[in-house]
């Protein structure tokens, strides 16, 4: 077995992995590397580096390029159910859909008149509804965004329905929340709430809630608490587990929220997403680098 990886539960964590499988770094030199999604369509990957204010594009076989520069401090991307880019911009305090085209439009930036704090990490649900995570990294200084008060004094998880024009709060009861994905089958709700990263005695753990009709987010939980660090990223697989960022590297977590398996990384890991022609290699962003390590589940399809 790569000795990059640690059972902590042989029978399932061996399934979830490959044993002679390594991990690649396709490109360094970033200063804060975020928010990678896959385009199964192209075969190529988009991730973002904030402070450096660009989202970079990495194809099979040829140096990571530049895919859009100004990027108004991109973090979180994900695709929409129509293939389009969806892009939380840290920086712009606003939520973007790259058309196909090449447009961008403005998909919410305010919430009841003010402005967003800095959104973080976006995903797109079956319905086409747009949830995304509103903490206040982006604007507690001037490296990932630009320094502000908050106009609207609370960090959210929201809920933005394309077809209606509505912004609603899903949930208020996070610190900062951060990372979120659907459970396979969208019945739950995983949030990371990343609070201990500015606060020794703050939460570093991923919570549950189950989805009802229109969106309503109730029995909210502690899925898994994550140490050592703090959950940022998170993606889940079409088994269940819950694949989260951590101090250490990536952590595997089953779907009765017992940590299995951990991927360590050479850098502070924070986000990942799942790729490759079958959706079974795990594209990890730490703080400087793209890595890159094939195991042996597939993430859930996005378009």
């Amino acid at each position: 077995m790569n000795p990059e990886f640690e059972i902590i539960d042989f029978k399932r964590f061996r399934l979830s992995v490959v044993a002679n499988a390594r991990i690649e770094r396709l490109h360094t030199g970033m200063r804060w590397a975020e928010g990678p999604v896959w385009f199964a369509d192209g075969q190529y990957l988009l991730w973002s580096d904030i402070p450096n204010n660009c989202i970079l594009r990495w194809v099979e076989g040829a140096p990571a390029t530049v895919f859009r520069y100004p990027a108004m401090n991109a973090n979180g991307n994900t695709r929409d159910r129509q293939g389009r880019l969806v892009t939380c911009e840290s920086g712009g305090r606003r939520v973007t859909r790259t058309e196909h085209d090449g447009t961008i439009t403005v998909l919410v930036d305010r919430h009841l008149g003010r402005r967003l704090n800095s959104p973080n990490d976006v995903v797109v649900k079956s319905d086409d509804t747009v949830w995304f995570t509103d903490p206040d990294y982006g604007i507690l200084s001037d490296y990932t965004g630009d320094k502000a008060e908050s106009e609207i004094g609370a960090n959210n998880v929201f809920r933005y329905d394309p077809h209606r024009g509505d912004l609603t709060v899903a949930t208020d009861s996070l610190g900062k929340p951060n990372g979120l994905a659907f459970s396979p089958d969208e019945s739950i709700l995983y949030v990371a709430d990343s609070s201990a990263s500015h606060d020794p005695d703050g939460a570093h753990h991923i919570l549950a809630f189950d989805v009802g009709a229109g969106g309503l987010l109730t029995g909210r939980r502690v899925f898994a608490a994550v140490s050592p660090g703090i959950p940022d990223g998170l993606r889940v697989d079409t088994t269940g587990h819950v694949w989260t960022s951590a101090g250490d590297g990536v952590h595997c977590i089953a779907p009765d929220g017992v940590l299995i398996g951990k991927i360590r990384f050479p850098e502070v890991v924070t986000n990942l997403a799942f790729g490759g022609p079958k959706r079974n290699r795990l594209f990890v962003t730490a703080a400087s680098s793209l890595y890159a390590v094939h195991v042996g589940e597939r993430g859930v399809q996005v378009p």
